[in-house]
């Protein structure tokens, strides 16, 4: 390896233009993928008399785990795209489809609209994710490569650290829409950076069939995975990368339902008045400024933190930053108490940043000489395989174990008290339209949904008005019903205020528990790295001594 001898802002000087707007690029990317992302899971399952679109949280794992696991599979395929169609297409490409990707996320509602409005922003994602670490790589060398990347991650987290920071402000003044939109406009100023500013090098483009690259590319991974070792190690990391996900896919869930930040936010609006109206909303904490936490940290400590992981074997670093971040992410979800749940945190982040940028040496040392890129190729297989546990975890036990609204409808039924069915605006209108045997289209006419304000106690009896002139029995419809107004009548019938009622569902049930799961998974990992080490990798490193 050839050693940097310029200072550092010599090196900072010698990138050129493609190096910047490549990073710049970057930034905005992971600006308007987690101003969306992190939010995302309280979007999807949010009351919807607060513009939320009331979904489960089954279909939220779908959306969120399912999808996500796509994204980190597509650029397998979509990099070989990329190498002979050239950088600047593939970004156009990949710019648009994600520019309508997040302008439709806000403009759609029903399960499936959304996930196929999600799925757009996985493909453009899926599309950029390579191209942009080749323009980093492709503008560096043996001896600026290492700064060069450490810009390039460092950008990632400025922009995962703004759009979360940005989308939080806009939602609590203008409400969910906004956020999505953004995000378009943010990928819409990536597209104009590219096509004016970016220049594509002359490079010597692959002269075989982009059919033929992508069938080499997938056999050629089947052919790594043949080798015992990798295969292995890949299945292990798919434990370590759930344990991660849950940060955003679970947590934010987590601390709407059971985290009472009642009195941080009294603190924050009563002494820093800026930040408790920017982090604060209806007497609460924001859920994502608590899993914003981890970008701010590692901002701010990635580089100290690094330094310090140079001094330890890299597989000795990851497996004591998995063990940190279990204790961390253990900390998050163990209690209900929001200062637990910052120091979790923080451990939490601690543990990333010891774990995470080390995890690819494991794939070097087993690499046979000659077949780096390929085996490197399989660094995100266990990343896609983690959110399909996650999709899970977040999705069907969190359902079970930790919603606060399935709880209390248990509770309420166990006490015998009569509540009506929790029931969203769309599937209202698909119930309403199949007992009116109407089109969806004649019924939201005949009804005039689609007006730009709807007043539903109206629509309610209009319907039933409808009905009983026609004499077809509606007892079987549900009507329109949030979450917040099965929240507000159950307090109002049991007696409690709303934090009352949540301690009592907390101790009668403890939502908590799904803990253990995430713990268990954190520490199964560890453990089953430790004995990897132990068996494959100390053997390797003695034999390449």
């Amino acid at each position: 390896m050839s050693q940097n001898k310029k200072s550092f802002f010599q090196t900072l000087t010698s990138f050129n233009k493609n190096f910047w707007i490549g990073s710049f690029m970057e930034l905005m990317e992971r600006w308007a993928w987690y101003g969306i992302y992190t939010l995302l899971g309280l979007y999807l399952v949010g009351s919807t008399d607060t513009g939320g679109l009331g979904f489960d949280h089954i279909q939220k794992g779908s959306i969120m785990g399912g999808i996500v696991g796509i994204l980190y599979f597509l650029p397998l395929v979509f990099g070989v795209i990329a190498d002979r169609i050239g950088y600047k297409i593939s970004l156009t490409i990949a710019f648009i489809i994600m520019i309508m990707g997040y302008y439709l996320l806000g403009e759609v509602s029903t399960f499936t609209n959304v996930y196929l409005a999600f799925l757009l922003v996985a493909i453009g994602a899926a599309f950029f994710k390579p191209v942009a670490s080749a323009i980093i790589a492709r503008n560096t060398d043996e001896s600026t490569g290492t700064v060069g990347f450490g810009i390039f991650y460092m950008m990632v987290n400025i922009g995962g650290f703004i759009g979360p920071t940005m989308s939080s402000g806009l939602r609590t003044t203008y409400g969910w829409k906004i956020i999505f939109i953004q995000a378009a406009i943010v990928i819409c100023i990536n597209l104009l950076v590219l096509l004016f500013f970016y220049k594509e090098p002359k490079t010597e483009k692959p002269k075989d069939s982009i059919g033929k690259a992508i069938k080499d590319s997938i056999m050629g991974i089947f052919e790594a995975l043949r080798d015992v070792r990798l295969g292995v190690l890949l299945i292990l990391m798919v434990g370590f990368w759930t344990m991660f996900n849950q940060l955003f896919n679970t947590l934010p869930n987590f601390i709407e339902d059971w985290v009472n930040s009642a009195a941080l936010s009294g603190w924050l609006n009563e002494n820093i008045p800026f930040l408790g109206r920017l982090m604060t909303q209806d007497g609460q904490v924001k859920p994502e400024w608590f899993t914003n936490i981890d970008s701010f940290m590692i901002i701010i400590c990635q580089v100290s933190i690094s330094y310090f992981v140079t001094k330890m074997r890299h597989i000795n670093a990851v497996i004591r930053g998995a063990i940190i971040a279990s204790i961390g992410v253990g900390l998050t979800f163990y209690t209900h108490n929001p200062i637990f749940t910052i120091i979790g945190t923080m451990v939490f982040s601690i543990g990333e940043m010891m774990s995470s940028p080390t995890v690819s040496s494991f794939i070097a040392l087993i690499t046979p000489k000659g077949k780096e890129g390929l085996y490197q190729s399989t660094y995100f297989l266990p990343v896609a395989a983690s959110y399909k546990v996650t999709e899970y975890i977040s999705g069907n036990l969190y359902q079970s174990w930790s919603d606060k609204l399935s709880l209390l409808k248990t509770e309420m039924t166990g006490r015998g008290i009569k509540m009506p069915e929790v029931v969203t605006h769309e599937q209202f209108i698909e119930q309403g339209a199949k007992a009116l045997n109407m089109p969806i289209s004649a019924f939201e006419k005949q009804f005039n949904l689609k007006a730009e304000n709807v007043d539903w106690s109206i629509v309610a009896q209009s319907f039933k008005d409808f009905a009983t002139t026609k004499s077809i029995d509606i007892s079987q419809v549900h009507l329109p019903f949030s979450k917040n107004e099965y929240f507000a009548l159950a307090e109002q019938k049991l007696g409690m205020s709303h934090w009352e009622m949540v301690d009592m569902l907390w101790n009668t049930y403890n939502p908590n528990k799904i803990w253990y799961v995430i713990f268990g998974i954190g520490i199964f990992s560890v453990v089953t790295l430790m004995i990897y080490d132990r068996l494959i990798i100390r053997p390797l490193e003695k034999r390449s001594k």
